[in-house]
């Protein structure tokens, strides 16, 4: 292993992604416009359109909430999932991270409310 493996290129102060999720959704992003589910100039404008919502951070804290949020609209729009079924994944997804004992894999099985 090199002692430089894992380290950020030079100029680089802090880590892109400041959560894991940021990176998931950033490679999501990335993954469906390579299967085709949309131009990047749809994603563009997507994600344009959040940003420039007046309730924005003007220091960009905020810019992978806009991120996802826009993911989600072309998701909707694209009919690949609608927003209720996001928003009752993600529930769900909650659901199990809670009922997770501490240091275990979260399971989407894990939700007790599951089955409903």
């Amino acid at each position: 292993m090199s002692r430089h493996e894992g380290a950020l290129p030079a100029g680089f102060d802090e880590p892109v992604f400041a959560e894991p999720w940021q990176a998931e959704a950033f490679a999501l992003t990335v993954a469906l416009h390579g299967n085709g589910l949309f131009s990047w100039s749809e994603w563009a404008e997507a994600l344009s359109a959040e940003v420039k919502q007046p309730a924005a951070a003007s220091d960009g804290q905020d810019y992978y909430e806009h991120w996802l949020t826009a993911l989600e609209k072309l998701l909707s729009r694209k009919g690949v999932a609608r927003k209720s079924e996001v928003d009752e994944l993600a529930a769900a997804w909650e659901r199990a991270a809670h009922a997770t004992p501490h240091g275990k894999p979260i399971l989407l099985e894990n939700d007790p409310g599951a089955g409903r």
